[in-house]
């Protein structure tokens, strides 16, 4: 760990030069603000923001561009285009020919990412198919249950993550719930867990009200006159809902989609409980690779892969929803 910390001269300076502009911006803030009084509101936000944020930002990106030496390189990138680079890489410093002895490229991150990809898209697609009516009934005031369900769907979350994704356990384990009824009604078991249809249920149950409510905050802002404007144009409910009520949504479907979409991909405990090990998904690919193979440069990389997508993700939320209408939880 201490070799680790031991920063070259380049790293050491760039770190000092990043807090040199925390302080100026910090100086900038009291004179935008006119005193150092009002500012002084900010700074525990402002420490936080450093400490748990920019140097943790800073640290992945010294990590990911860096070798195992400290010295610049592009090979942590390399390694997660080419799961075999660095074994390729000690053949050919030996003196063999990874190509004569039939070591081709490694396709196990690229196709680990895919995969995240695929079950987040899928993740994201069945939350929204069932949290837009869900949250559509929510905002009608006609309808009196409205405020009933969003307590039903606010209760689960006052639960510990990960012991809501444990408790699918005993409902799809082989003796659970689920197949202890099939037997009694003479069916034969199914095998519920270890697999990706598992942690799919899984990841919907968990990241659903994260879909719901952005939703819900949307359409229950939405102005009734327009509505009922439409409808005295002559325009049916279900024209009225494609024309008034859906575009005037998008902001809070584009938010859910983002507040799902970004937990799904970098998700690493429901494949570990619901999957068995036989799925793995790219949050659990860097967890075991700066918890089991001890390559904090190569798990940096991938974590800055992840980071991009994700500010892509933002990126179109920003465009989508520029004031940010439809991020609000409830």
């Amino acid at each position: 760990m201490n070799g680790r910390m031991a920063f070259p001269p380049w790293a050491t300076a760039l770190m000092l030069l990043a807090l040199a502009a925390f302080v100026v911006l910090v100086v900038l803030s009291i004179r935008r603000n006119r005193g150092f009084r009002r500012t002084l509101f900010s700074f525990p936000y402002s420490l936080w923001i450093v400490v748990f944020t920019i140097i943790p930002l800073l640290l992945i990106g010294y990590y990911a561009f860096t070798d195992r030496m400290g010295q610049f390189t592009l090979d942590n990138f390399k390694t997660f285009w080419d799961s075999n680079f660095e074994m390729n890489k000690q053949l050919t410093q030996l003196g063999f020919d990874p190509a004569a002895l039939g070591s081709a490229r490694g396709t196990v991150n690229v196709d680990t990412l895919v995969y995240s990809l695929w079950m987040a898209l899928a993740c994201t697609l069945i939350c929204l198919l069932i949290g837009y009516p869900a949250a559509l009934f929510m905002a009608d005031r006609n309808f009196r249950l409205g405020s009933t369900l969003v307590i039903l769907f606010i209760i689960p979350m006052w639960m510990n993550f990960l012991l809501r994704t444990i408790a699918w356990m005993s409902l799809l384990e082989d003796n659970g719930l689920i197949n202890t009824l099939l037997k009694a009604l003479g069916l034969p078991k199914a095998q519920l867990m270890y697999n990706s249809q598992a942690v799919l249920l899984g990841m919907v149950y968990n990241y659903l009200p994260f879909m719901v409510f952005p939703i819900y905050n949307s359409l229950s802002k939405q102005d009734r006159r327009l509505t009922e404007a439409s409808m005295d144009l002559g325009a049916n409910p279900a024209l009225t809902f494609l024309k008034v009520t859906m575009p005037l949504s998008l902001p809070g479907v584009v938010s859910g989609i983002t507040m799902v979409f970004m937990p799904s991909v970098t998700t690493f405990f429901i494949p570990r409980v619901l999957g068995g090990g036989n799925t793995e998904m790219f949050g659990d690919l860097i967890e075991r690779t700066f918890l089991s193979a001890d390559n904090w440069n190569v798990g940096s990389a991938l974590s800055l892969i992840m980071m991009v997508l994700i500010l892509l993700s933002l990126s179109l939320l920003r465009k989508v929803d520029p004031e940010g209408e439809g991020g609000s939880m409830i």
